[in-house]
């Protein structure tokens, strides 16, 4: 009875299992139904030593006392204690449920001894400092839910524990650690002339483009790319049309966890959001997708997408752009690469420097090896990471 898995006793009583309903009752208070048992128990084991033992002086005197003490210590523990009780351990529930049918009714027959007794024992505990009605609750903590995903064996397929793990850790992940950052943000500029910003709608493989006047900071709408033909005309593009076919910009503040701005863009009916710092500064944009593929894995395939950012190289290492998210990077590869400081390979080698380099230089961190191949202006490039088998 107190093998019995409680969350699968849960579902069973739910589904209008017999057994498993009159197992919980049973459950409901388990020192009732210990002190059931165990008032059955030593009830049997006491006059079985009595009889043994009157039996025993007959036959063999006063040495019969230590005879039936032996010989009904092991009789005892074999048959009646470590047997059956290893099997009710090993199948609870082909046990549990079958005599359920039989423990309730006796439990309401000897219910007011079984009170008396429990009394006694409750008052001797309370004495004690525990208390027998605070029973620890059956909600699962984070951490166990995920061992029990883990653990489901084949119960599960693997695809889908890996989604139910990455529901899990949502709440771990803010959406600074996913979005595309500013300096990669495909959009328009309304101080661009025309004809580059007809290229850029043509070239675009978004369905939603930022649009800005000048600064990046200065985010005047969205403009969704089925709108597209309200804004051109026979004579090219119309600028009136355009502004007012943008969507009102959703500002999110950086450190908003993923699993409170899905319920956002949920209740909002957006798919777009705009990061921002604590200055209101530009910091990247999300989108609905990219949380999405923090769960179930990427399912979309963008035209834009550069295979080429990472590359495996023959001697182990791993030469990437320097924009590469660490935490991309820690997925696919396995790699546990620090994520609480800089979010890319960049800013991950510049925090190790201390200091922008001038030219090729390495910094070794632990278990990894970085070496700056690639600097362009004020930015890293291209980074070659080599794990080191110890540090």
């Amino acid at each position: 009875m107190m093998s019995l898995n409680r969350y699968r006793l849960k579902h069973l009583r739910n589904q209008g299992h017999k057994g498993a309903s009159r197992a919980s009752k049973l459950l409901e208070r388990p020192d009732r139904l210990i002190g059931l048992i165990l008032i059955g128990n030593n009830l049997v084991n006491i006059l079985a030593s009595a009889i043994a033992t009157v039996i025993a002086i007959r036959l063999y005197g006063d040495a019969g006392i230590a005879i039936a003490t032996l010989l009904l210590t092991v009789v005892i523990l074999i048959f009646a204690e470590i047997t059956p009780k290893t099997i009710a351990a090993l199948h609870p529930e082909k046990l549990a449920f079958p005599f359920s049918f039989v423990l309730l009714p006796m439990l309401k027959i000897f219910l007011p001894l079984v009170m008396a007794i429990n009394s006694v024992t409750n008052g001797i505990l309370q004495l004690l400092g525990f208390r027998t009605e605070q029973q620890e609750g059956e909600s699962l903590s984070r951490e166990e839910l995920r061992t029990i995903v883990n653990e489901s064996g084949s119960m599960i397929p693997t695809r889908h524990r890996g989604m139910l793990v990455n529901i899990l850790d949502l709440e771990q992940v803010t959406v600074d650690d996913i979005m595309v950052p500013r300096n990669e943000v495909y959009g328009i500029d309304l101080d661009d002339d025309d004809s580059v910003i007809m290229a850029r709608l043509q070239e675009s493989t978004h369905t939603l483009l930022p649009v800005w006047n000048e600064d990046i900071n200065d985010i005047k709408g969205v403009l969704h790319m089925r709108n597209l033909s309200r804004v051109l005309t026979g004579e090219g593009l119309c600028r009136k049309a355009l502004e007012e076919e943008l969507d009102k910009p959703y500002f999110i503040p950086e450190n908003t966890p993923l699993h409170t701005q899905l319920l956002q863009f949920q209740q909002k009916k957006l798919r777009l959001g705009m990061v921002v710092d604590e200055y209101g500064d530009l910091m990247g944009l999300v989108a609905l997708e990219d949380i999405l593929e923090e769960i179930v894995g990427e399912f979309t395939s963008n035209l834009a997408d550069d295979n080429e950012e990472v590359s495996a190289m023959s001697d182990g290492s791993t030469v990437c752009s320097g924009t590469v998210s660490i935490r991309d990077l820690n997925k696919s590869l396995g790699w546990s690469l620090p994520t609480n400081g800089p979010k890319t390979v960049s800013g991950l080698a510049l925090e190790a420097l201390e200091a922008f380099p001038s030219g090729q230089v390495a910094v070794r961190l632990p278990g990894y090896l970085l070496e700056v191949e690639g600097i362009e202006g004020n930015l890293i490039s291209k980074v070659r990471i080599q794990p080191l088998e110890s540090d």
